[in-house]
Formats: structure tokens, C-alpha cells, sequence
């Protein structure tokens, strides 16, 4: 396949889809990779470590998109990229298809093939190319490097001849794979950290990290949808653990939440009062604040200090803030799940033309949006269809 690699244009995306060693082992296998001039500047890697891994650097996007078959991104295509791909192009990235319902549907009524690799399945045969885990371990290790930068206290424990500094208190909200890497992060830097998670499962995975796990007098069914993927709870349920987390969070100096649910608002698990009863200087770094916020204060984007001095810190970047080892893991999952789609969604005919077969591996199944003109992501379109949007011609040939 011939493979293009953009330059992001997404503001303040710095990562780029495939790193030079990607890229290598891509042409190993004989594929073509194509890169626009420039498009792994921001990740501090260089025209010529392309050319040196065997691809060729084309001047624009226009030019790369008009040679390639494949494009692969890291972000969604803006309108513009949009307006310039052709019917049967194939187009690889995290889409977000479940709340970007403008894109999914240009890209139906384009032609366009489109992947989303945040739609795979949480199988064993996806972990290497499971870009939310590897892009979450990084958003995990840099909010705790932020926390420790803003909170106006040292993290560890300090016993000198001018006295005693106590540890810092940090408190994380979710144990999946961020909260699990801001555990460690938190504990190498010296902090006393306690842990909250609805599945009482990972209670083993948290103790062995060296944080304590917050046990709390909460039943909580059903918190796992299929897939792996999170499910949205009852709102009297999201309400009694704000009760139950209110002297936890009151007790932390650095709260760091990561409860987010595919395609619907994060919970909210900090309220405003919740806030107010924190210690002047006391910092939230809030992982959900693309989807709404764990914390009611959260501007998604930016900082807010409350009015008793506490920073809520709303960065919706946080893999972009380390662009050179995000890209590596991202670059990684996309060279796995592009070479499954080359050996696996294609067969020749007869003729010895190239054909899309969709139902032959459940990852392509799974992850695949649009194809031929259709939504065939059956979760995206009843989203589109609840919103009053255009469904008559759209079939989808797969759950």
C-alpha cells in the first residue's frame, strides 16, 4: 500500500502518526510511505530520519494525499484536508467518531474509508495497537510531573537539620491504564498517594504500585460496557460517590481524576463545594476535561483558581506535551494496526484486483466508520440518527 503521513494541523497537536522507525519496518514489508515536509518537526524529528527509513517527503498536503491510497493521522482531518480526499481513500486516525458526527458524515458522502483507532475491541490481539492505552500512560506520567510543578509543597518526605517536610497527599480518581501510570510516577517522586476506582478488581493492580486503595461503601454494577470500555452510571450513583469522595478530596493536595465513558460527558465526581473545602494551593488535574470535566470548575483547555486558591488544571494535551514519546507509542500501535489491514481487510479476485472485505477480522470490523458511501459503525450511526441527521442511505453491515 502506499501510505501518507501528514503534518498535524489540529491546534497544538505536536505528535505525528508514524515515527522514522515505524516507517522503516513499514517498508520492510513493502509497503510505500510517503511524509509531508515538516510533519514531524513539532515531535523533533526530521525530513532526513525519514528519508534515511526509506520514505519519500512530498512538499504539502496536497501532493501527499493525491499519491497515497492510505493517509494516517493522529487527529481528525480538518475541513480543508477533508475537501481535498477522494472517493476509496482510505483514512486512519483517532476520529472520535461519536461525537465528531460532521467529519464522520463528510467522510460518508466523500467515499472515504475511515478507521478509528479508538473504537478497537479490548482484545489481547489489539494490545499493540491500542493508541488509548499507550497515549494514556503518557497523559498519566505528565499530570503528575504538572502536579508537582504547580503545588507551591515538595512531594516527598524530607527529614532535615531545619525540620521535617511530611510527603505530599495525592489522590487519584480512576485505575485504569492513566491512573495506574500516575501511581507510579507519583510514588517514584516520594508522594503518599491513595487510590479510587468503582471496580473493586483493580484494588491488587493499585496496592502493588504503592498506593493505597480507597475502599468505599459503594455496590456499583454494570461499570464495564462490551468491549472493555467504560459505562456511563446512574446519576444517583455518580452522586453517592461524590458523598463518599468528598473528605478524600478534601484531604489531597494534588487530585488527578481520569473517569471518562466513550462517546458520552466524563462523570462529574468533584462538585463545586467539593472544591471549596480543598487547602488554599491545592491542585486538580482533570483527564476528562475533553468531555466535559470530572471536576464542576473544569474549562476545558485551560486553568481556573478557584476562590480559595485551588488550580484546576483543564489541559486537554497532555500526550502533546511530550510529542517525541507519544509519537514513538503512537507510531508503534498505527504500523501494527496498518499492516493487520493490509493482510487482513484485503483479498484479490480473480482478475488479481484488490478487494475490501470488511468481515474478515473483528478489529477491522470494529474500528471501521465509513466504507462505500455508508456509516457502517452501527454505534455512530444510531448517534446520528438520535440527532436528527441524515440516515436513509446509511447501512451499516456490522455491530
Amino acid at each position: 500500500m502506499k501510505i501518507g503521513v501528514p503534518r498535524e494541523t489540529w491546534p497544538g497537536e505536536r505528535r505525528v502518526a508514524l515515527v522514522p522507525d515505524s516507517v522503516k519496518r513499514l517498508v520492510s514489508k513493502g509497503h510505500q510511505v510517503m511524509v509531508e515536509a515538516g510533519a514531524g518537526s513539532e515531535a523533533f524529528v526530521a525530513d532526513d530520519a525519514y528519508r534515511v527509513a526509506g520514505a519519500t517527503v512530498v512538499p504539502n498536503f496536497a501532493t501527499l494525499v493525491s499519491e497515497v491510497a492510505v493517509l494516517v493521522k493522529v487527529r481528525p482531518p480538518s475541513a480543508e484536508e477533508l475537501a481535498l480526499l477522494r472517493p476509496g481513500q482510505i483514512l486512519v486516525g483517532l476520529l472520535q467518531p461519536l461525537t465528531n458526527l460532521e467529519c464522520v458524515i463528510q467522510l460518508r458522502d466523500q467515499g472515504i474509508t475511515s478507521f478509528s483507532l479508538d473504537a478497537l475491541p479490548r482484545i489481547t490481539r489489539a494490545q499493540s495497537m491500542d493508541v488509548l492505552s499507550s497515549q494514556a500512560t503518557v497523559s498519566g506520567y505528565r499530570a503528575i510531573i504538572l502536579g508537582a510543578q504547580y503545588l507551591p509543597k515538595l512531594f516527598p518526605l524530607l527529614m532535615t537539620a531545619a525540620g521535617t517536610i511530611t510527603p505530599a497527599k495525592v489522590l487519584i480518581l480512576g485505575a485504569g491504564v492513566a491512573g495506574l501510570q500516575a501511581i507510579a510516577t507519583a510514588k517514584r517522586l516520594g508522594a503518599q498517594i491513595q487510590a479510587f476506582d468503582t471496580r473493586p478488581a483493580v484494588k491488587e493492580q493499585v496496592e502493588s504500585l504503592g498506593a493505597s486503595f480507597l475502599t468505599l461503601p459503594l455496590e456499583v454494577t454494570g461499570a464495564e460496557a462490551a468491549g472493555g470500555y467504560a459505562r456511563k452510571l446512574e446519576a444517583d450513583v455518580e452522586e453517592q460517590e461524590r458523598a463518599l469522595l468528598r473528605e478524600p478530596v478534601a484531604g489531597a493536595d494534588v487530585v488527578v481524576s481520569t473517569a471518562m465513558v466513550p462517546g458520552a460527558r466524563a462523570p462529574q465526581l468533584i462538585s463545586r463545594e467539593m472544591v471549596l473545602e480543598m487547602r488554599p494551593g491545592s491542585v486538580i488535574l482533570d483527564l476528562a476535561a475533553e468531555s466535559g470535566g470530572n471536576c464542576a470548575l473544569t474549562e476545558k483547555g485551560t486553568q481556573v483558581v478557584s476562590s480559595n486558591g485551588v488550580l484546576i488544571d483543564g489541559s486537554t494535551d497532555l500526550p502533546s506535551q511530550v510529542p517525541t514519546h507519544a509519537s514513538q507509542l503512537y507510531g508503534h500501535n498505527m504500523q501494527e494496526f496498518v499492516t493487520l489491514l493490509a493482510q487482513a481487510a484485503m483479498s484479490e479476485n480473480e482478475s488479481g484486483e484488490r478487494l475490501w472485505t470488511l468481515d474478515r477480522d473483528e478489529i477491522i470490523q470494529a474500528t471501521c466508520i465509513t466504507h462505500d458511501y455508508h456509516v457502517v459503525h452501527s454505534a455512530t450511526l444510531k448517534r446520528i440518527t438520535e440527532r436528527g441527521g441524515d440516515a436513509s442511505a446509511v447501512e451499516p453491515s456490522h455491530s
